[in-house]
């Protein structure tokens, strides 16, 4: 759950399938659009948001800050690979990025709570007192990133180098190079294309 959560607002910056890079979040209706993609997965991490309200210009920023130090550890941890092409001038430094997350996961004290009913797997959830709902969500994103780069499928952690792609992605499989199987076939289109153009 972690992973999906990281790599989803990591995913909000993606390309916009016409040679540049899309934002999701670029304004509070993404945000708000976003969000509710993501309540099922937010929901262990944030807790019930039903009492956030509607997302404002400064839960956007706070989000947008917490994706860019993201991005930043993921493109750390894809090294000596280069980073996502989105991210070669809006990284932060790695300690300021780790700073970020830090202090977004202290701003709201939790503890784990395991849940396991019958012929069920066991799941963890975070548990807090705290009400509201805000600080829940950008403290949950972050403690879902942190739990992916302590993890051990931060070693699988790839940049998609696809023509125009800019997503992060988990190798699933020795031999996945792209994040998608459309990205994979816009490299063979592109590879084929500089052969051929190569050869005249």
């Amino acid at each position: 759950m972690a992973q999906h959560l990281a790599l989803a607002l990591a995913g909000t910056i993606r390309h916009d399938g016409d040679g540049g890079v899309a934002d999701d979040l670029d304004d509070v209706a993404g945000l708000s659009a976003w969000l509710r993609e993501q309540a099922t997965s937010l929901r262990p991490y944030a807790g019930d948001l039903d009492g956030l309200d509607a997302a404002d210009e400064s839960l956007r920023r706070d989000v947008v800050a917490l994706r860019r130090a993201v991005r930043t550890l993921f493109a750390e941890a894809v090294r000596p690979d280069p980073p996502s092409r989105a991210d070669s001038a809006s990284l932060l430094s790695p300690r300021e990025a780790v700073d970020r997350l830090n202090r977004a996961t202290a701003a709201v004290p939790v503890c784990p709570v395991l849940a396991w009913e019958p012929d069920a797997v066991p799941t963890l959830t975070w548990r807090t007192d705290v009400s509201d709902a805000r600080l829940r969500l950008v403290a949950g994103l972050a403690r879902a990133a942190v739990e992916f780069l302590a993890g051990p499928d931060r070693e699988r952690l790839r940049a998609c180098h696809a023509p125009r792609c800019v997503r992060y992605f988990v190798k699933e499989h020795p031999r996945q190079e792209w994040c998608k199987p459309s990205c994979g076939n816009r490299a063979r289109v592109a590879r084929h294309y500089q052969r051929h153009a190569a050869g005249r």
